[in-house]
């Protein structure tokens, strides 16, 4: 087991115990705003994590591979005729085809080296194809509160949250932006996915679902400052 295997490993116990119901849903949101970029035909999903992405992928695609390095997750995705899963390293993944579309959701964070990852993935591209590479975003209003609390030195600081979770980095729209563009890659939409003025947990505990259904409607108009962020690219 490599040391890579292991720190994903380690970080698959965030899913199991220190994921929130608001994190689940945000998952479904973000689904929601990247699911008219997609297209149809074969897919695949970088970072599936235990399948909240990918069941709703399912109904996107004729055919959905999904390839993740944590055994304990991707055992937990519900197996189906139409969907094929790969335990192996991002880094390591060579496909047998090329795909219609790739999602790398929450992928970019986490990778020793991103831009690598982008130009490898965009040698997975049919033409025509789509690649559509979502992060979290550190303009998000709970970082930049963060920071006016001393919370966070910088928006761009790791919290304990980033770290138990496994991130690397925190991303703004201009350094995934500038990621996306140096791996070759054109960029034809920028979205945002939810605004999130406090923590996942008092959110969770205490928001309705009127208020949930509209602050993901305030991300969409006003992406700079979404808790997500995402571009779409060919």
């Amino acid at each position: 087991m490599t040391d890579e295997t292991r720190r994903l490993d380690a970080a698959a116990a965030w899913y199991r115990e220190g994921q929130l119901g608001f994190d689940r849903r945000l998952v479904a949101f973000r689904h929601r705003a990247i699911r008219p970029w997609l297209g149809s035909g074969h897919g695949l999903e970088l970072g599936s994590a235990e399948g909240l992405m990918t069941l709703p992928l399912l109904d996107d695609f004729e055919t959905l591979t999904i390839v993740d390095g944590a055994a304990e997750l991707l055992a937990q995705v519900p197996d189906h005729p139409r969907l094929r899963k790969i335990r192996c390293l991002f880094e390591d993944f060579v496909p047998e085809a090329p795909f219609d579309a790739v999602v790398m959701d929450h992928v970019l964070e986490h990778v020793a080296d991103p831009r690598a990852m982008l130009e490898r993935a965009r040698g997975w591209m049919r033409p025509g194809a789509r690649l559509v590479a979502g992060v979290p975003n550190a303009w998000s209003f709970h970082r930049l509160a963060a920071v006016h609390m001393r919370l966070l030195a910088t928006p761009t600081e790791l919290n304990d949250r980033d770290r138990e979770v496994g991130h690397r980095r925190v991303y703004t729209p201009e350094t995934l932006r500038a990621e996306a563009s140096a791996a070759g890659l054109r960029i034809v939409h920028e979205g945002g996915v939810f605004l999130k003025p406090l923590s996942a947990a008092q959110i969770d505990a205490h928001w309705s679902e009127a208020m949930l259904e509209g602050f993901y409607r305030l991300g969409l108009d006003f992406p700079r400052n979404a808790a997500e962020i995402f571009v779409v690219c060919e």
